[in-house]
């Protein structure tokens, strides 16, 4: 740490322990140059937890309280300043335990003031009633530690030894950790281990897009000239040397793209190892070790010293593109990324061991990467594998170069592996790593095989990026968990689940209870200029999951065994009940959309649509047969009876009698209207040629969401699918809409008007962006207008009679607008992290909050 006139250097990250006695102005100093939240005081700690700041009886209590907030700023990675005497070693003890803790850097910053002054400014204090001997054991103690600070594990060490210099420090000036390279974004190519296999390493980095020519040697060059495409830079994760053939080479290369700014690299235990023996520690000559120092031998006493130096400057690991992204020769978890401290640079190069070894005689390793829960992608090597897998966002590429097997590259972010293979095996591994060749699935299909509870139940806020953080609260929570582990299919095709959709404003129409006029309102009122009018057919809503071949099945969705898709429910449960027909179905649609040449189209073997799927009566026929069905007989019956009544009364002239019949016979009437009303959705399925599939959204394909892509897009590119297979699909009839012109939304009131006289649905208006943005956020991605005679179907037979009318035209839309907006950007964000490969408990907490948020307390008729 280095002092100046004015200010100080120290850590951006770290736990700053001011130390001085009595009266030396620590907290005055504190308030000057550090934030008031950067502060923890041991006064103020005992007057929380007794009132009064001088209370010497509460001194235990009030550490316990300082360290325990130090420890929560530490942990969420802010920087800490203890306001405290210090002075005696048992004090600070903790204090820098407490640093390691939290793999960060220890600071101490010493107020070494004159006794006299110390005990003059106390004096002024009349809550400061202690006597001359306190100052003069704790002067004492101070002068003792001085000497000592660095030995108890304090990296940096100010001492300021004046009234004058303590007062002429105006500015911390905070410093960021070598380590910290968040502004740099990429693109990056991150190469795995090279162990001297120099050949391989200049393919790879030429088959990267990299010019790599021999060049004289030099201190500058090294002998490596190296030009890098579009401004990529290459990432080496360490374990450049030992085993291979010329890691002499290797160093040349590195070294060269290392100072001409093309790249970065992080040491492995290989590297470090060959540190030492060049720095002249006592190490052993083996495992590979042998083969570069006899290959240095060749190589001037000024390169062995440069590669030294070089080796030695190494950084454990980098963050890169502000903070999504880490590279470490072993990997690292995610309370020690970022950070500084001997355990860090340990677990960087050795990775993390059960201190017991295996039949081969090597340390057995904990697989950290299994229970990795970081927001970062984290990419390493060390343990050579047969093939590079994610895990949890971690991904280990030493493909085992030096052993025979490949040298491979990890482009970010396209998250690309290219690889070149060895060009013959150099060394034998002490461990046969291609015996751990990979199952039928893969790393993480077989580590989702077992979804955790704990990160699904509890109340939940999930980040989105379309509406920022969501809150699930426990209880509803609760409902989800009972919904999927009773009900719902297979979790892992649970990719997605649809938002719940709101309807249109009241109308001020008389008549009717929704209109499209209110939906063009609404969208118009959110500067939406452009809108789509599609028909809202007489189904369910169903998603589809539908994969090419099985073998995608299995690469994909870590699932064997179970056809090529799935078909579930908006609440995540099987449509179909019968397996050979929901299989039949599937085939129908994997093979239209192979005849429609879709998996070309999209370069991918999978899909996910959101459909509805008819008839309605399909999925609802209990719902028909115990609800709608016994209301409208049992009240045809009891109504016919009631007239029949009522026409022997009228004819015996009973006064009044008239009105009652009147009113009976429109209520019949509109038991008939009820029945015919229903009756529309509903038709004999015998099999699956009675079934009708209508796509109107394809969510998703390898790689790629399609949320960025109109609505007009979705539904042309899915009429050349409904073409390859007109007896199973049908395309979507709609209309766009210029919100300006007004003949245009005459036009599409007209056609919802005929729509919905012939018994159909009515229709949703959407804006034509998938996601659109209006004045006030987010605005509904679709409304749906029902027709009236299908509201009848909803609010019961006689909600059209003006008394029922007036009161259902009170209904609120807050609650289900705020729920569909909620629901819409939990489904994309489920969507949108399935595509990027996160782990499926990524996926499920937003699946998981659709569900959650389907129980709260709406008005389902809504």
């Amino acid at each position: 740490m280095v002092k100046t006139m004015n200010k100080i250097k120290i850590p951006e990250l770290s736990l700053v322990v001011l130390i001085g006695v009595s009266g030396s102005g620590k907290s005055t100093f504190a308030k000057r140059v550090f934030k008031e939240t950067e502060i923890i005081s041991s006064d103020k700690c005992r007057a929380m937890v007794s009132d009064d700041e001088n209370n010497q009886a509460a001194t235990v209590d009030a550490f316990e309280l300082l360290h325990y907030i130090s420890s929560k700023r530490l942990k969420n990675g802010h920087l800490t300043v203890i306001d405290a005497t210090n002075v005696q070693t048992e004090a600070r003890k903790p204090l820098v335990q407490l640093a390691r803790d939290y793999h960060c850097l220890p600071v101490a910053i010493v107020l070494d003031v004159p006794e006299k002054i110390c005990q003059a400014r106390n004096d002024e204090r009349v809550d400061r009633n202690f006597g001359k001997h306190v100052l003069r054991q704790q002067r004492s103690q101070l002068k003792r530690s001085i000497r000592n600070l660095k030995r108890e594990g304090f990296r940096h060490v100010h001492v300021l030894s004046s009234v004058e210099e303590i007062d002429a420090i105006q500015k911390i000036q905070r410093e960021k950790l070598y380590n910290d390279k968040k502004e740099v974004s990429g693109p990056f190519d991150i190469i795995g281990d090279i162990h001297g296999c120099i050949d391989e390493a200049i393919e790879l980095l030429q088959k990267l897009g990299y010019n790599v020519d021999e060049i004289a040697y030099d201190n500058e060059s090294f002998g490596y000239k190296v030009a890098n495409p579009e401004g990529r830079k290459a990432l080496f994760l360490g374990d450049l040397v030992d085993r291979g053939p010329n890691s002499p080479a290797v160093l040349k290369l590195v070294m060269s793209m290392v100072k001409s700014g093309i790249a970065y690299c992080v040491p492995g235990n290989h590297d470090m190892k060959l540190q030492k023996y060049l720095s002249g520690k006592n190490v052993q000559i083996k495992h590979g070790l042998e083969q570069t120092v006899e290959q240095l031998s060749q190589e001037s006493e000024d390169f062995k010293n440069t590669v030294k130096e070089f080796l030695y400057g190494l950084v454990s690991h980098y963050v890169f593109d502000k903070g999504k992204l880490v590279i470490a020769h072993a990997g690292l978890k995610e309370e020690m990324q970022g950070r500084g401290s001997g355990a860090v640079r340990s677990f960087c190069m050795y990775g993390e061991t059960t201190g017991e070894t295996d039949e081969f005689g090597l340390p057995v390793r904990h697989n950290w990467a299994a229970d990795y829960r970081g927001r970062a992608k984290v990419v390493y090597g060390h343990t050579p594998v047969p093939e590079a897998q994610w895990l949890n966002k971690t991904i280990d590429i030493d493909t085992g170069c030096v052993f025979g097997g490949k040298l491979t590259a990890l482009r970010y972010p396209e998250e690309e592996l290219v690889s070149v293979p060895a060009k013959m095996m150099y060394a034998e591994p002490a461990r046969p790593y291609k015996l751990e060749a990979d199952s039928s699935l893969s790393h993480q299909h077989e580590l989702d095989d077992l979804l955790d509870i704990d990160d699904v139940i509890g109340k939940r806020i999930v980040a989105t990026s379309l509406q920022n953080n969501i809150t699930i609260r426990e209880e509803n929570s609760i409902a989800a968990l009972e919904v999927m582990s009773r009900f719902a299919m297979n979790p892992k095709w649970l990719i997605y689940l649809p938002p719940t959709m709101s309807p249109s404003e009241t109308s001020d129409i008389d008549e009717y209870l929704e209109h499209p006029k209110e939906a063009f309102k609404y969208f118009k009122s959110q500067g939406i200029d452009k809108v789509i009018c599609e028909e809202k057919h007489m189904g369910s809503r169903a998603i589809l999951v539908v994969c090419k071949d099985e073998n995608a099945v299995k690469e994909r969705f870590g699932i064997e065994n179970e056809g090529i898709g799935a078909c579930f429910t908006r609440t995540g449960r099987n449509f179909f009940n019968d397996s050979a027909l929901e299989n039949a179905f599937l085939n129908r649609v994997q093979l239209a959309l192979t005849h429609s040449g879709f998996w070309t189209k999209f370069n991918t073997d999978w899909v996910c649509l959101d459909t509805e799927l008819m008839p309605w009566s399909a999925k609802a026929q209990s719902l028909l047969k115990d609800q709608y069905a016994s209301v409208g007989a049992s009240a045809s019956a009891a109504l016919a009876n009631v007239i029949g009544n009522l026409e022997i009364t009228q004819k015996r002239g009973i006064d009044g009698v008239d009105q009652l019949l009147e009113s009976y016979m429109a209520k019949s009437e509109m038991i008939g209207d009820y029945t015919k009303a229903y009756g529309n959705y509903c038709w004999p399925v015998n099999g699956l040629d009675d079934y009708k599939l209508a796509p109107f959204h394809i969510l998703a394909t390898d790689g790629e969401t399609h949320m960025n892509k109109n609505h007009e897009w979705h539904m042309e590119t899915i009429k050349s699918i409904c073409e390859a297979d007109p007896k199973l699909m049908v395309a979507t009839p709609y209309q766009l809409i210029d919100l300006d012109d007004d003949s245009q939304i005459e036009s599409a009131i007209a056609w919802w008007t005929e729509l919905t006289e012939k018994g159909g649905e009515g229709m949703v208006v959407k804006p034509l962006d998938f996601v659109a943005h209006g004045k006030k956020g987010l605005v509904q991605p679709a409304i749906k207008c029902r027709g009236k005679e299908y509201l009848r179907i909803i609010y019961g037979p006689e909600y059209t009679l003006q008394e029922n009318l007036k009161v259902l035209k009170n209904r609120g839309l807050g609650r289900k607008r705020s729920l569909a907006l909620r629901e819409f950007a939990l489904g994309l964000e489920a969507l949108d992290r399935f595509v990027k490969k996160e782990p499926l408990r990524k996926v499920h907490e937003c699946v998981f909050g659709v569900l959650a948020l389907e129980s709260e307390a709406v008005d389902p008729r809504l």
